[in-house]
């Protein structure tokens, strides 16, 4: 692809860099944020690098957040006895979206695949444990929901985790395979997704 100007190439080289987005596509976006005024631009721009040095994770569910401890976990109206562990962030997204689900969130960031050298040790399965053998001041956790992608890994993941819950006599159920096998969650539409959350069952290891 020719480009008549520098600016213009380096703009479409960064733009291009984002998930879905091709060289086109970047061009189209380069081309009408050029259009646009400059005050414009200079808010996308202070947007994004706010977004990059100032968000923060939850010290408890590892959700995105703007303090230490997200609403979420802060919620006043969340059932503390219900956490649904996912895979990451995006998913905690949809399922709120479905707005079948009132309890609190676990977000992993990934899912064990010994393939790609990611182990449990590099997942927040320890701060989950933790979060059941230490109680809060609202309770103690009575179930566990696993809401992890439908493939070979998340299963692994599910089998792994499942296996440390019921040590410690904690109930432990997984949605409904409303969910297409091999299926994203954040791809999945909202009543299909809510359904399954509300009709999970429970997670057997035998």
């Amino acid at each position: 692809m020719n480009f008549p100007s520098k600016l213009i190439e380096e703009a479409v080289q960064e733009i291009s860099r984002l998930p879905g987005i091709g060289k086109k596509t970047a061009l189209r976006l380069a081309l009408h944020l050029l259009k646009q005024p400059e005050m414009v631009t200079e808010s996308l721009t202070q947007a994004m690098t706010k977004l990059r040095t100032e968000t923060r994770f939850c010290k408890l569910c590892h959700n995105i957040s703007d303090d230490d401890i997200c609403p979420i976990c802060k919620g006043v109206h969340r059932d503390k006895g219900l956490i649904c562990v996912v895979e990451d962030i995006p998913d905690v997204l949809a399922i709120e979206n479905t707005s079948q689900y009132n309890g609190l969130y676990h977000v992993l960031g990934g899912v064990i695949s010994p393939i790609q050298g990611v182990g449990p040790e590099e997942l927040k399965i320890d701060s989950l444990l933790q979060r059941i053998d230490q109680p809060s001041t609202e309770g103690q956790v009575q179930e566990v929901i696993l809401a992890l992608p439908s493939t070979m890994e998340g299963d692994t993941t599910s089998f792994f985790i499942s296996r440390k819950l019921k040590e410690r006599g904690i109930k432990v159920s997984t949605i409904a395979r409303g969910i297409p096998i091999g299926g994203e969650l954040e791809y999945t539409d909202e009543v299909t997704l809510g359904r399954s959350i509300l009709t999970r069952v429970n997670y057997s290891t035998d």
